[in-house]
């Protein structure tokens, strides 16, 4: 297992190289350069959810009482979470420049994981969970994997099969049709020659249309295919889908994501962005030496 203190200073090379190279441009903000340098904030970022630690403010605790001599000058909690909120674009673009080191597999899979935002219960009207345009707001959705309703988010992903790394990801409202959602995320990339998908992504124009660019969409069989079919095609299929659930697995129950802890939209976006650009970084460039 890779030391923390070595984990932090791997993370914080990695993202001052890609900033200095401007893999990462960063928008400039006014005033001074602060004391705390955004390589620096973005490397705490990336190492906190590599870690699964919940809360931004005990992290940062930690890395202070902890680590110190690695970031001898931190903010205060309340700048750490604006300027976190400024460096969510840097995130996904060290994201983007860690995946394209790896060409993309001829078989991909989509899916979406619900992102509540507050219990279902405690909802009373229009609030804060609103996004840029007009679509873009928290609702109501049917989380089909726990069997119940929620208010938030969806979080759509495609991943490769292989590798799975994330190529593209969007934050979606919770009532969103699956097939659309899939739409944009295959305009990310080349056509794969194979989509794995769930039922939700079932329908005879999506196959069409994705027929049309050269991709084949391949969804679960239903009971009456499964009564026909091999029971050694069945147990693939489930392996393969399989995959993508880790894939959410470690997103958003190991990095938890699934408990952000986050007030607005903005802060969703900022947490998820880490996330995945964390995820990324751990399959593109840290699991053999974390598991050194």
């Amino acid at each position: 297992m890779l030391p923390t203190e070595d984990l932090f200073v791997y993370v914080y090379v990695l993202v001052d190289d890609a900033i200095s190279s401007g893999a990462i441009a960063i928008p400039p903000r006014p005033g001074p350069a602060p004391a705390c340098s955004d390589a620096e904030l973005l490397a705490i970022a990336l190492v906190r959810h590599l870690l699964g630690r919940r809360s931004e403010a005990g992290f940062l605790a930690e890395v202070a009482r902890d680590w110190a001599h690695l970031f001898p000058v931190l903010p205060h909690q309340s700048e750490a979470n604006r300027r976190n909120r400024w460096l969510w674009g840097a995130s996904e673009q060290l994201r983007a420049a860690l995946a394209a080191r790896l060409p993309e597999d001829d078989c991909q899979q989509i899916d979406t994981s619900a992102l509540p935002v507050k219990h279902a219960s405690r909802v009373r009207g229009p609030d804060q969970w609103t996004g840029p345009g007009n679509d873009l707001a928290a609702r109501f959705g049917r989380d089909a994997a726990h069997a119940e309703w929620f208010y938030g988010f969806r979080l759509a992903i495609k991943t490769d099969l292989g590798s799975r790394i994330v190529r593209a990801w969007s934050i979606v409202p919770a009532a969103v049709s699956e097939r659309d959602v899939a739409h944009d995320l295959l305009e990310a990339g080349p056509p794969p020659r194979d989509l794995l998908a769930d039922k939700g992504f079932n329908g005879k124009a999506f196959a069409a249309q994705q027929a049309a660019r050269g991709t084949a969409v391949l969804v679960p069989p239903t009971k009456d295919q499964r009564k026909r079919m091999p029971a050694i095609l069945q147990k693939v299929i489930a392996e393969w889908r399989n995959r993508v659930e880790a894939s959410f697995a470690e997103i958003t129950d190991l990095m938890e994501l699934a408990r952000h802890g986050a007030h607005t939209f903005w802060g969703l976006l900022t947490r998820t962005a880490a996330t995945i650009a964390a995820h990324t970084l751990l399959h593109t460039c840290l699991a053999d030496l974390l598991q050194a």
